[in-house]
């Protein structure tokens, strides 16, 4: 059976980058759906969940009218225990669906490389442990979960935003960083909004192609973790 995963792609310009080729690398047969053109009605089929980002709010219906299915997807899931990574807006819907807790344009916004520290429960978890105790991570939010749900256990944080990663069962996490961005993709934000924020996309982009070799490492192998779970999946269904 080959393994299978759903990339449930939210906005056009955010695609999966370097997370697919690492995935298919594995043999992970990877299958993007953007979400304005429809979405599978369950997951029947696939080994694996990945949602990604998009400067939506989890229920944003009106902008975003796709969302109701992919929270359903996301609710199947949680319930099946399905290998699933939530990558920011990605990891607040599946924060949301679970009964956590996203507020708008609320807290610190981060932006560019960070360093993400890992929590014991983190250390030790099967995915998030690839980091190590720490590891830059690429950054771009302004929306927060504020609350994790009921039963979900935090696995890393930052300076200035708690939770930076979470899992839900066994196989279901949400990481409000960017594993699939690379320091490259940082040429393409939008300078004047950054610049209407504060930021300078040169300190950022000096920054991340800094920690472009560490963040790289630690990026490959969370994924290579995931793969990992997708793989036991297929081959338990086998």
């Amino acid at each position: 059976m080959i393994p299978r995963v759903l990339v449930v792609v939210n906005s056009p310009g955010s695609g999966p980058r370097r997370l697919a080729d690492w995935l298919a690398d594995r043999g992970v047969d990877v299958v993007e759906r953007l979400g304005q053109h429809g979405l599978p009605r369950t997951l029947e089929g696939y080994h694996g969940l990945v949602l990604l980002g998009g400067g939506l709010m989890p229920d944003d219906y009106e902008q975003a009218p796709w969302l109701g299915d992919e929270r359903h997807l996301t609710e199947e899931a949680i319930e099946r225990d399905v290998p699933t990574l939530g990558i920011c807006l990605g990891a607040q819907v599946i924060a949301d669906v679970a009964g956590g807790e996203v507020r708008e344009n609320f807290g610190p916004k981060e932006r560019g490389s960070t360093v993400i520290r890992s929590t014991r429960a983190g250390r030790a978890d099967a995915v998030l442990s690839a980091i190590g105790s720490a590891a830059p991570m690429i950054e771009n939010h302004r929306d927060m979960i504020t609350r994790l749900p009921a039963g979900a256990t935090l696995l890393a944080s930052s300076d200035a935003v708690e939770h930076q990663a979470f899992r839900i069962g066994e196989h279901v996490r949400g990481v409000q960083f960017h594993p699939e961005a690379s320091a490259a993709n940082l040429a393409g934000w939008d300078d004047a909004a950054l610049t209407g924020e504060g930021y300078d996309i040169g300190i950022l982009l000096a920054a991340a192609q800094r920690d472009d070799a560490e963040n790289t490492r630690a990026s490959h192998a969370l994924v290579d973790a995931f793969a990992e779970e997708i793989l036991e999946r297929a081959r338990a269904e086998a």
